[in-house]
């Protein structure tokens, strides 16, 4: 099995990017290519994009998107009720259980409303890209158009069935695991009976 390489590249308003690269063929995706959309450019040299996904439609995960997948070429994917809430447009529309293939990886597609309808969360193997729809000791910050208890659901019927070991790279903060989240993240606090 070929080595996954990771890269997370800091933006504009603390957004995380990531470029994530399949060592043997250097095909590659990006994840969130926020502003200025030069700090992803850069870091691309000798790689082949296949595509730019965006977790969702917040300014700060999509400012670099058009160009970034200008410059490389690459299938831009968002889902489509991103793009309808926040009037933008993609080369393709993804949902859950799709797969974008790059290299001998593939990027599996978990939709996971809340944050915004159109949220996205990306696994890699045992590497899970969460936008955000989890970060470090919570959730992203709710905009209008959020709605907590569907996130909840979401992070509960689609995250939580993940291993522990997952390592997790949001949209902001430091990398994570899921057992680590789970241990202390708020979110997660049982109620006393």
């Amino acid at each position: 099995m070929s080595k996954l390489n990771i890269l997370k590249v800091r933006q504009e308003h603390e957004v995380n990017g990531y470029v994530v690269a399949c060592a043997a063929t250097k095909e590659a995706i990006v994840v969130d290519p926020g502003a200025p959309s030069e700090k992803m450019l850069d870091q691309l040299n000798g790689l082949k994009v296949r595509f730019v996904v965006i977790s969702h439609g917040h300014p700060g995960h999509v400012a670099g998107k058009d160009a970034v997948a200008e410059k490389t070429d690459a299938t831009t994917a968002m889902h489509i009720a991103d793009a309808k809430q926040f009037l933008r447009s993609a080369t393709m529309y993804v949902t859950d259980g799709d797969e974008l293939e790059f290299g001998e990886f593939k990027a599996s597609v978990i939709h996971t409303p809340g944050h915004t309808p159109g949220s996205i969360c990306l696994l890699v193997g045992n590497h899970l890209f969460t936008g955000d729809t989890l970060i470090p000791g919570g959730v992203g910050k709710p905009g209008p158009e959020a709605d907590l208890r569907r996130q909840m659901m979401s992070i509960g019927t689609k995250l939580l069935t993940l291993p522990p070991a997952t390592a997790i790279y949001p949209g902001h903060g430091p990398a994570t695991t899921l057992a680590a989240e789970y241990q202390t993240n708020p979110i997660f606090r049982r109620q006393p009976v």
